[in-house]
């Protein structure tokens, strides 16, 4: 792509700091004359149906609704994450705090759940929301995920919904969210990638790159820079496709590139991807 890193990153940032502002709206990519808006998750409606087809109802119940219903991931990563009592959770992109809060009922009182966003807004929407529900063993923290405000060797679980296709640049967050693990720990992280060729002028489009498009990449990319990073043991599931991308669109005017979003249906899945750190960490062999 011919756009920067922080070009990138501040149209993303700006873009949802607007969704943190309205509370109501898809990662889908947004409808070209209505500014905010999603393709397919334009009302509250919509978002409500997409939320309660990731999540379960048992995981929804305990939450206020405002919390429960905002939600712009592409799936579940929780559902794999088989979070234990004690651990300490970190997770990339954290937004308004949905997942955080899930995980953090899991983990209970004897864990903690970090959440991690470089949008303001979105951090003071999901402070705000901690603060309603009074949970104690979740913190929001300012950060970028190529730079991960964390310790080494800190955090059991690594979770991210819909997020990491944000980046300008994945390898620096893979190598990041491997320094921040325990050896064992794993990553079970949800996200966007293309099945195919991604088409040029969706490649260029910084509308499409906050929409969770232009900065996915192909399946077998994505896995490899996670195997690059050192993680092992991945797997993948991407029986999900979001409805956005699977000609539930017809309708959707046309965008600025004069191409509707549903002739991307059947190109473009959501994934579920999980990935350890080693155990034991092999040291290179000296040279003799």
């Amino acid at each position: 792509m011919d756009k920067s890193a922080e070009e990138i990153k501040s149209f993303v940032r700006e873009r949802y700091a607007g969704l943190a502002r309205t509370q109501g709206q898809s990662c889908c990519a947004p409808q070209a004359q209505v500014p905010g808006s999603s393709c397919c998750a334009g009302t509250q409606s919509d978002l409500l149906s997409r939320v309660q087809k990731l999540y379960t109802s048992e995981e929804l119940d305990n939450l206020p609704s405002d919390i429960a219903n905002f939600s712009l991931g592409c799936g579940n990563p929780l559902a794999l994450a088989e979070l234990k009592e004690g651990e300490v959770i970190l997770d990339l992109g954290s937004g308004g705090g949905l997942d955080c809060f899930l995980a953090a009922e899991k983990v209970g009182a004897g864990g903690q759940v970090i959440g991690l966003d470089m949008t303001p807004e979105m951090i003071q929407l999901a402070r705000e929301n901690a603060r309603k529900m009074g949970t104690t063993n979740v913190e929001f923290r300012l950060g970028e995920m190529e730079r991960m405000p964390v310790a080494d060797n800190s955090v059991d679980v690594i979770i991210s919904n819909c997020v990491i296709n944000l980046s300008p640049d994945k390898d620096a967050v893979f190598r990041e969210a491997y320094r921040a693990l325990k050896p064992g720990g794993r990553l079970s992280i949800s996200d966007m990638v293309w099945l195919g060729e991604l088409p040029q002028e969706v490649r260029t489009s910084l509308e499409e790159w906050a929409g969770c498009i232009a900065g996915a990449l192909q399946e077998e990319v994505y896995l490899a820079k996670i195997k690059a990073a050192g993680f092992v043991r991945i797997t993948a599931d991407r029986s999900t496709i979001p409805l956005y991308v699977e000609g539930q669109c017809a309708d959707t005017p046309e965008t600025g590139r004069g191409q509707s979003y549903t002739d991307l249906g059947g190109k473009i899945a959501s994934v579920r991807v999980t990935a350890f750190k080693p155990r034991r960490i092999r040291k290179a062999k000296r040279q003799t």
